[in-house]
């Protein structure tokens, strides 16, 4: 999950910074939905978490 998150804070602030013009907000925002979105990633891929039945 760790690693997931790394990835997407990455992915996130850099591209929260080209798309907002205050680079301060863009790289705040982006880190926040790169950290969602890696540690959603990264739970999705190991389906052995999940609960069979």
């Amino acid at each position: 999950m760790a690693l997931g998150m790394a990835i997407g804070v990455g992915l996130g602030a850099a591209v929260g910074a080209a798309v907002f013009d205050n680079a301060a907000i863009g790289i705040a925002l982006g880190i926040a939905l790169g950290a969602a979105v890696g540690t959603a990633a990264s739970r999705r891929s190991r389906p052995e978490d999940e609960t069979r039945e």
